[in-house]
């Protein structure tokens, strides 16, 4: 599927154009932060993805960075446990992409659950050139109720959030066509939350275009 046969009707064929080119250029590691004073100084616009520890996170943000191991995959869920920034750009510096702790692994530690949910949390609601997070959502589960609890967070804080549907390879058209549009009714119930919902899949591409220039799109905003 072409990057044009990819993109919402009503993408700016421009910004889509520009977003391919950022994202097909200097992509590099930052740094972990495991806590709030670690973070970079905020000098330029931030996008976050969050998500539950097995929704294939770090496999999207491969994809749609076009490199095998930006972000690292694990057989393990719950692997990533800091903020991982990665910088888009070079010379000048355009934006950050940080990778968020999963949440919702029952697994870990209680201590640690709670760490991250702090890290989460304070992040969200104290860093003042995020732009937008991206909720993925497994397109064979929908929205959970651990998911509902991080979108209500977001609403509280006054965060804008997209939801992004991952695995959309692993089901069936019409059963993903029920899941977007059950997703997006549940979106349009949220203050914070865009409309329109994007669904992805990272073996197949389906909706990289898409979803880079969505997220140039709110770089911009």
């Amino acid at each position: 599927m072409s990057d044009s046969e990819d993109l919402d009707p009503g993408a700016d064929p421009e910004r889509a154009e520009r977003a391919r080119k950022l994202f097909s250029g200097p992509i590099t590691f930052l740094k972990s932060a495991p806590a709030l004073q670690h973070l970079p100084s905020p000098s330029v616009p931030e996008i976050a993805f969050a998500g539950r520890s097995n929704v294939g996170k770090s496999s999207l943000l491969n994809a749609l960075t076009n490199r095998n191991g930006l972000a690292r995959t694990s057989v393990t869920p719950g692997r990533t446990q800091e903020l991982n920034y990665f910088d888009v750009g070079e010379n000048p510096l355009i934006f950050r992409l940080v990778d968020m702790p999963g949440y919702g692994f029952a697994k870990a530690p209680k201590d640690v659950v709670k760490k991250w949910r702090f890290l989460i949390n304070d992040y969200l609601r104290g860093r003042a050139v995020l732009k937008r997070t991206l909720v993925l959502i497994d397109s064979r589960h929908g929205i959970k109720d651990v998911d509902r609890d991080v979108l209500e967070m977001l609403d509280t804080a006054a965060v804008s959030y997209r939801i992004v549907l991952t695995k959309a390879d692993k089901i069936k058209a019409t059963e993903l066509e029920a899941v977007q549009a059950a997703t997006e009714a549940e979106a349009r119930k949220h203050p914070a939350a865009h409309p329109q919902v994007i669904a992805t899949s990272s073996e197949k591409g389906m909706g990289l275009a898409e979803l880079r220039t969505a997220v140039l799109e709110a770089v911009e905003s």
